[in-house]
């Protein structure tokens, strides 16, 4: 396996809590959250991970080094704000394999690896992304999918809504099908990338009830610190 995280964001919705240091890298349980995500990779088979990194990059870089446990890390490093799918394109440049995995740096998703590779391969998806049944996903958009699990469409955020299937931030993409794309070099993975193209290509969903946590708020941040024994069974 072969995968992206993108570690480039500025953690603005923690700002309050005085965190100078970039969303990955702040403290659940006295580690990074960053080192969560390479373990669970680690555990999962993964042998080399590509880094993109932009606000404070040099901190992680220093941190976590050319190499974790075995697996080797490269480092894709943003000059300007480049929006994930900008990173993600960038970092492609570093990767081999023709399906690359992309989790974001700052949600864990207990995604079965194996069992989504074989959905992806199975159904010649080109973009397969996981998601998760959640119950009150107001701060969240929703995916609207057929009964083959081919994504039909993204929905806007919707504080009144009861339940749904948001986006948990795991992506299997094939590589050279997505850099065949006329993607500008810095853009959003979400608006400009996902919303775009859904309809003209085969993006199909895989549906986890995996535990789920994204730590992009302070409310979910204390949630993580108590709830780590979830996620560090990885460890």
């Amino acid at each position: 396996m072969e995968a992206i995280i993108l570690a480039g964001g500025f953690g603005t919705r923690l700002k309050k809590l005085n965190l100078d240091v970039p969303k990955p890298m702040v403290q659940v349980q006295g580690k990074p959250f960053l080192e969560y995500l390479l373990s669970y990779l680690k555990h999962s088979g993964t042998a080399h991970v590509v880094l993109s990194v932009g606000y404070k990059g040099e901190m992680i870089r220093e941190y976590f080094g050319e190499e974790w446990k075995g697996m080797k890390l490269s480092w894709s490093c943003e000059d300007h704000p480049l929006g994930t799918g900008g990173g993600v394109k960038k970092a492609m440049a570093f990767c081999t394999e023709d399906q690359v995995w992309v989790l974001n740096g700052d949600t864990f998703f207990d995604v079965n690896p194996e069992k989504m590779y074989a959905f992806h391969v199975r159904e010649n998806s080109f973009f397969t992304l996981a998601g998760k049944q959640m119950k009150a996903p107001g701060r969240y958009g929703l995916i609207r999918y057929d009964r083959q699990h081919r994504i039909m469409a993204f929905e806007e955020k919707n504080p009144e809504t009861e339940e749904g299937v948001i986006n948990g931030g795991v992506y299997l993409i094939r590589k050279d099908d997505f850099l065949a794309k006329p993607l500008p070099e810095a853009f959003s993975m979400e608006h400009d990338f996902l919303e775009v193209y859904v309809g003209k290509d085969k993006f199909m969903l895989y549906l986890s009830d995996g535990y789920f946590i994204d730590i992009g708020i302070p409310e979910d941040l204390e949630k993580a610190q108590n709830e780590y024994h979830c996620f560090r069974k990885y460890k």
